[in-house]
């Protein structure tokens, strides 16, 4: 089990439970249509965007498979992203992972070092076996960064579902406890 109630701290970020206080700062990223590009859900109203808030506020613990871990991703006071983890299942020790940032604060690695600490959790904390990542195959940045983390490419699905109206490829990629260990990121 994990439960975040202090910040994790890195280099340059601190990764923490959503607050109220933080709907500003999310909205300003999820209502842009380059953020909602690559997700299931549209641009985010305000109201969409509260909604989203409330239940991010809750998910703040892994407690058992199914249960979903979303930290803001903060910068000197301000919500620039969001990190989640997924305990996808307990027997088998899976686990999912993702990130999401505002257009203006991408390509500064900031990405990589809080997606390193979801990682860091899953393996080191929780003692996944495998951990995952996916992708459309048309979010290159997403892919690359999984590569640079040190994920492996899985599969490359085609045309595996209707996305927003349009058949779309999803890119899967994966790590292993032992590759994780092997890695640089590694306690």
């Amino acid at each position: 089990m994990i439960e975040i109630r202090e910040p994790i701290r890195t280099a340059r970020l601190s990764l923490r439970p959503f607050t109220e206080g933080d709907e500003d700062d999310m909205w300003e990223f999820e209502s842009l249509p380059e953020v909602a590009r690559f997700l299931f859900n549209e641009p985010r109203s305000r109201e969409d965007n509260a909604a989203a808030l409330a239940e991010r506020r809750k998910q703040f613990a892994l407690r058992e498979g199914g249960d979903t871990l979303v930290l803001a991703v903060d910068l000197d006071g301000k919500v620039i992203g969001y990190v989640l983890l997924g305990w996808v299942h307990e027997e088998h020790r899976q686990g999912e992972f993702g990130f999401v940032f505002h257009p203006g604060y991408q390509g500064k690695g900031y990405a990589a070092e809080a997606a390193v600490e979801m990682l860091r959790l899953g393996f080191e904390q929780l003692g996944l076996h495998r951990i995952h990542g996916r992708c459309d195959a048309l979010n290159t940045s997403s892919a690359k960064l999984m590569e640079r983390l040190g994920l492996r490419k899985e599969a490359h699905f085609v045309e595996a579902e209707i996305f927003k109206g349009r058949w779309g490829d999803e890119l899967h990629y994966a790590m292993l406890a032992r590759e994780w260990e092997a890695s640089a990121h590694a306690a």
